[in-house]
């Protein structure tokens, strides 16, 4: 007797489960032949709302993390997407990459996890100071996450683009609520099981899959996103500044060229600082 595959339902990873759109929306995605593949969650700006509000949630906790627990977490997510390497590597050739080219893709992702891992027990050291003053006082400057962070990653390359971007956030203790590639949104999709399966708390990555039209407006206004690192073209970049100076938020926008993603200049402790706060302390001599 034949019988009918069961086939994957694609859900976005928000607040640690896997949801449906609030809206119950949902958009057809097909492979490079073109064949329909799946449907995918169609979020909107309350699914934004939501995964906002279990970031925050999740934030001091995550934040009080020691930071060689915070690297090893993220070295174990590097170590959990090289078991399923083949398995990522094959879906993004079923997206449209050629083999090689894939392989290189999930190659460099996983380096960057383990690259930014490294990094979270010694940014301190670099970036914090003790400051000398012509006074009887101590003073240092030390750094402190910022909050819930939005991410607007870029259609190509999907899944380097979308890590790239989140890895140097959460490693210094802020959470994320990130936008996936519209085009190309089961590789992230894929990556959220795995999230789903490490030891990062949930909450800290929310994963939204969507039009970009209609989030992008609201990851600019979005009063409880302190930050926004974003992949955007003219129009969107105009209307992401516009939001963030009504809403007094920090922003940065990466590179969209596909190529650069895989340069060594993709990956930096200035990408680190980028989503920090200093704070500088005084302290009386002998006190």
């Amino acid at each position: 007797m034949s019988r009918l595959p069961i086939t994957k339902t694609p859900k976005p990873y928000a607040g640690g489960a896997f949801i449906r759109s609030e809206s119950g929306r949902t958009f057809p995605l097909r492979d490079a032949s073109g064949a329909f593949f799946a449907n995918i969650p169609q979020c909107t700006r309350k699914d934004l709302r939501n995964a906002v509000e279990a970031a925050a949630k999740a934030g001091p906790g995550w934040a009080r993390r020691t930071a060689y627990n915070r690297g090893q977490i993220l070295y174990r997510l590097g170590e959990m997407l090289e078991g399923r390497r083949q398995e990522m590597a094959d879906t993004l050739v079923r997206f449209g990459d050629e083999a090689a080219a894939a392989a290189h893709e999930v190659d460099t992702c996983i380096d960057r996890l383990v690259y930014y891992a490294g990094w979270a027990d010694k940014y301190e050291q670099v970036l914090g100071n003790v400051n000398p003053v012509a006074s009887p006082h101590f003073n240092f400057t030390v750094t402190e996450p910022m909050g819930v962070i939005g991410v607007i990653a870029p259609d190509a390359p999907s899944l380097l683009g979308l890590i790239s971007l989140v890895a140097p956030i959460i490693v210094s203790g802020n959470t994320v609520v990130a936008h996936v590639s519209e085009k190309s949104a089961y590789p992230a999709i894929l990556f959220g099981e795995m999230l789903a399966t490490s030891d990062l708390p949930g909450g800290v990555v929310n994963l939204l899959s969507g039009l970009r039209k209609e989030l992008v407006p609201t990851f600019a206004t979005h009063t409880h996103l302190r930050g926004l690192s974003a992949v955007a073209n003219a129009d969107e970049r105009k209307a992401i500044r516009l939001g963030a100076a009504e809403s007094v938020k920090r922003v940065h926008f990466a590179d969209a060229s596909t190529a650069g993603w895989f340069e060594d200049s993709a990956q930096s402790l200035y990408r680190i600082r980028d989503f920090l706060e200093f704070k500088t302390t005084w302290h009386p001599i002998g006190a």
